[in-house]
């Protein structure tokens, strides 16, 4: 004899023969397996368990068909107490309504993002002229500081470079009258021969030629300087 397991969509029962399973109650959509399935299937699809199934008798009408019917036809339809005609017209202008004060809510509320949209572009455009505004008046600063600055340093460099020209024609001056008495001298000594020997003529003939030439090499070098200082002050605006 076959024997059958159960399963309670949890966990599974068994094994039950046909007596055990007509004391299970089961119905047709109970799960059941017995050795040789390959699967589990419910009990109606199992022939074998056909005559084991509950059977449950319909209620019992206690008033005639007959009667039920002549009831029906009596009475019209009717919807939440009204006609059927009347509650769908009810209806319809109830969601017409509710459409429209949708439709009122949002057009007010996209009329309202508009707005708010069109103030945040204002003012993000608002403020961004006053930033370069900002950056304008920045620069402006910038470059009438920078002017001064190069106002100042030209005023500075002319001071000094005017300073140094003073400084070379007094140089010059001083070199010059060095010069000349040194070559006065060197006459002299050349001329001067009493009282000397002619060692102590050529050395003294010697110092005089070397002062003259630092000299004259010294009144080159300032010449030349003030040359191109004069230069350096013509191109300074």
């Amino acid at each position: 004899m076959k024997k059958y397991f159960l399963h309670d969509g949890t966990q599974s029962s068994g094994p039950f023969d046909l007596e055990e399973l007509k004391a299970k109650k089961i119905t047709k959509s109970t799960p059941v397996w017995h050795e040789g399935l390959e699967k589990w299937k419910t009990a109606g699809e199992i022939l074998a368990l056909e005559t084991i199934f509950v059977v449950v008798p319909p209620a019992f009408d206690t008033v005639p068909n007959s009667t039920i019917k002549l009831e029906k036809k009596g009475k019209k339809k009717r919807i939440l107490g009204l006609s059927k005609n009347t509650f769908f017209v009810v209806l319809g202008v109830l969601v017409v309504s509710i459409f429209t004060i949708v439709s009122n809510v949002f057009q007010e509320n996209r009329s309202d993002e508009f707005e708010i949209r069109n103030h945040k572009t204002e003012v993000g455009n608002y403020q961004y002229l006053q930033q370069q505004k900002e950056i304008e008046e920045q620069k402006t600063q910038l470059a009438l500081q920078e002017q001064l600055e190069a106002e100042r340093a030209s005023k500075e460099r002319k001071e000094t470079i005017n300073n140094r020209l003073l400084e070379i024609q007094t140089l010059l001056e001083t070199n010059l009258n060095k010069l000349n008495d040194a070559k006065t001298k060197l006459e002299d000594a050349n001329g001067f021969k009493i009282l000397r020997t002619s060692e102590e003529r050529n050395e003294q003939i010697s110092a005089l030629e070397n002062d003259i030439d630092l000299f004259t090499t010294e009144i080159e070098k300032l010449k030349k300087e003030s040359s191109l200082l004069k230069l350096e002050l013509e191109k300074i605006k």
